[in-house]
């Protein structure tokens, strides 16, 4: 049985499908927060509801005793960790929600699960860990280099995963997803908030003048990757990149838009946003060595699916961040 915390999370979620998808049962655990909107969660659990191999709590990992409680029940649980506080801007609003529902959220289920019959604990970190670059692509061994507090949560939960697993005999993993897109993503991420920009014919502010490069990987490739590594097991901590490793400056992107959409679209370019990179590009050497091959979707083709996908979904005042 797998845990995924941070089930109704976009990631989460395309992961708990991908899992119920190979009729492995799945145990879901979310606190169903407002940072975007709780109905875009509640459909995406809607959607994994229907199937009888996946279990919802809704419980939030701040309760220890109440987490306890219901994983005190299962044994050898493959941990997959993805709950927490996401977002670069909103960190510098609400900094006290990333120290309680990250680096708090994580010294608890780390507690509970040392105590815990597990097979395995993957806990989901962030490429932003890494900060900006001289040199690329960014290596797992590259010093980390945070320039914003999402990234220092982040890094701080890396550190409780070290100190309380260092001699365990369980498999640990810490992976770090560069840029994930794809079906039912995050509201407030790029590709997204321009498609409901766009439908609603309102400016779209590029910032960095839109000369930022990011290292897109879609959504299934992700989750792929993932499970593959979860099959895996190793004795030491092991830490991978999870990308594409094919970075795209988001000017390009807007052209790409502009091609698929077959229509132009208000733009304003702005001054780059404190606390975000320059540039996120990553190697995935390490990971490919591990699972011999892997090709990963263009971004042209994942952009096609995304906006497919958006077209047909019925519930875009869900998607809508702008009102």
């Amino acid at each position: 049985m797998y845990l995924i915390t941070g089930c109704a999370g976009f990631i989460g979620f395309h992961m708990c499908k991908y899992l119920i998808k190979k009729k492995i049962k799945v145990l879901g655990i979310d606190n169903l927060n407002k940072y975007y909107s709780k109905k875009l969660k509640l459909d995406r659990l809607k959607i994994l509801k229907k199937n009888k191999n996946f279990t919802f709590h809704n419980i939030d990992l701040r309760n220890k005793k109440k987490l306890l409680s219901l994983l005190s029940n299962f044994k050898k649980l493959n941990i997959i960790h993805f709950a927490a506080q996401p977002g670069v801007i909103y960190s510098y609003k609400n900094p006290n929600s990333y120290f309680e529902n990250n680096i708090l959220a994580t010294k608890n289920l780390v507690s509970i699960t040392k105590k815990l019959d597990i097979s395995q604990f993957i806990f989901i970190s962030s490429s932003s860990v890494y900060g900006d670059k001289k040199k690329y692509p960014i290596r797992e061994v590259s010093k980390l280099n945070p320039i914003n507090f999402y990234a220092k949560t982040k890094i701080k939960c890396e550190k409780i995963i070290h100190q309380n697993f260092k001699n365990s005999k369980h498999s640990i993993k810490i992976l770090r997803p560069f840029t994930v897109y794809g079906p039912f993503g995050r509201p407030d991420m790029l590709i997204l908030k321009m498609l409901t920009l766009i439908r609603k014919n309102k400016l779209i502010n590029i910032y960095n003048y839109g000369n930022y490069f990011r290292d897109f990987t879609y959504i299934d490739d992700v989750v792929e990757i993932i499970f593959k590594l979860s099959l895996k097991k190793n004795i030491k901590i092991q830490t991978f990149n999870v990308c594409a490793s094919k970075p795209i400056q988001i000017n390009d992107i807007l052209k790409m838009f502009k091609s698929i959409l077959k229509k132009s679209f208000k733009i304003k370019y702005k001054p780059k946003r404190r606390g975000e990179m320059e540039i996120t590009y990553g190697s995935n050497l390490k990971l490919l060595k591990l699972l011999k091959t892997k090709n990963f979707i263009k971004f042209n083709v994942g952009l096609k699916r995304t906006i497919l996908w958006y077209k047909n979904y019925p519930n875009k005042s869900f998607l809508e961040l702008y009102k």
